[in-house]
């Protein structure tokens, strides 16, 4: 995969290394977002997932240190996590924590997914993945071979196109904030440089919502954050249809208007 940076190009090699690079630092530098955790656990209550997850499984794709992970077992506390990230730096600090719900950390490639899990899921969390990747389209449709007939997915993620101001708010914070705390604190702003410009390069809302629906999700809706990331950081929820395990997976662009989902609690 390939990503825009500041200047240069960003390759899947040198973002993962950029990541295990920041590893060890990258739970303090989250943690001065005072909103950090609360939105991921607002995202991951609002997948709607039934009976605190008693005998379910649930995909968390890009756990990255685990706060994703953290966010899906406080909704779903008696399901069966498991735990994806391409960096394996970032999966031992993830593996040091105590974890007291049936977590398995896995490294894998979300381009190559099958090879890293088995399917099927009843839920699948995304969070600060999707701009990552080269072909959201097919990640997305990676997501939609995982999850059971009926399931939703959760991507957790920043939009700012559709807004100038959200862009310009993206813009002061990540240079008047981010990028010079990272700079004192771990000596190398470089990821947090990529990050101002993923998030300013990746989809709108509207288009984010509409390439869901294309790769076959249907009940498509999206909510933003509280705080200085509203309409910056965003819920957006799909699932798969309801039907057989072996339906064909959609391929290409659709139409279909998204309707009201049952089981999807947009108010938390």
């Amino acid at each position: 995969m390939t990503r825009r940076g500041a200047g240069k190009r960003v390759d899947a090699t040198s973002l993962i290394k950029s990541f295990d690079a920041q590893a060890r630092s990258y739970d303090r530098m989250v943690g001065a977002d005072k909103g950090y955790h609360e939105h991921l656990r607002f995202s991951a209550r609002r997948m709607g997932i039934p009976g605190g997850g008693a005998g379910l499984r649930l995909l968390d794709i890009g756990c990255g240190t685990g706060a994703s992970t953290a966010a899906l077992l406080d909704a779903a506390p008696e399901a069966e996590i498991v735990a994806v990230d391409a960096s394996g730096e970032m999966l031992a600090q993830a593996r040091r924590k105590t974890w007291t719900g049936k977590v398995q950390f896995v490294q894998g490639d979300v381009e190559d997914l099958e090879r890293s899990v088995t399917g099927p899921f009843d839920g699948i969390m995304a969070a600060y993945l999707l701009r990552n990747v080269e072909d959201p389209n097919a990640a997305l449709r990676a997501f939609y071979g995982l999850l059971r007939p009926g399931a939703p997915l959760c991507v957790h993620e920043y939009s700012v196109r559709d807004s100038g101001r959200s862009r310009l708010v993206w813009t002061i914070v990540s240079w008047g904030v981010i990028i010079p705390m990272a700079k004192l604190r771990t000596g190398d702003a470089g990821l947090y440089r990529y990050l101002w410009r993923s998030v300013l390069d990746f989809d709108g809302v509207e288009a984010l919502a509409t390439r869901m629906r294309a790769c076959g999700f249907v009940d498509v809706l999206h909510q933003t954050m509280p705080g200085w990331q509203q309409h910056i950081v965003h819920t957006f929820l799909g699932r798969r249809p309801p039907g057989t395990e072996e339906d064909e997976q959609p391929k290409g662009f659709g139409n279909d208007a998204p309707t009201p989902p049952s089981g999807l609690d947009l108010t938390k």
